[in-house]
């Protein structure tokens, strides 16, 4: 499966704190080979940004440890 149809097909998720309206939240997407897509809830028809599973997993790890907090 190419990329298209692999995005086109995939199963969107967002945080479970970003409550009903769903806007001002990122969706993300488990792709083959470990890789991760990302979109704003409040364009989902703009092509997502798609990762690798390292690029996913240090910023995972990144958030957890308070890399980004203001």
């Amino acid at each position: 499966m190419d990329l298209t149809d692999e995005l086109r097909n995939a199963a969107w998720r967002k945080a479970t704190k970003s409550g009903p309206s769903g806007g001002d939240c990122l969706e993300v997407a488990a792709l083959s080979g470990g890789r991760v897509a990302l979109r704003d809830t409040e364009s989902p028809g703009q092509a997502p940004f798609v990762v690798s599973a390292g690029v996913w997993d240090a910023f995972i790890d990144g958030a957890k440890n308070g890399e980004f907090d203001f």
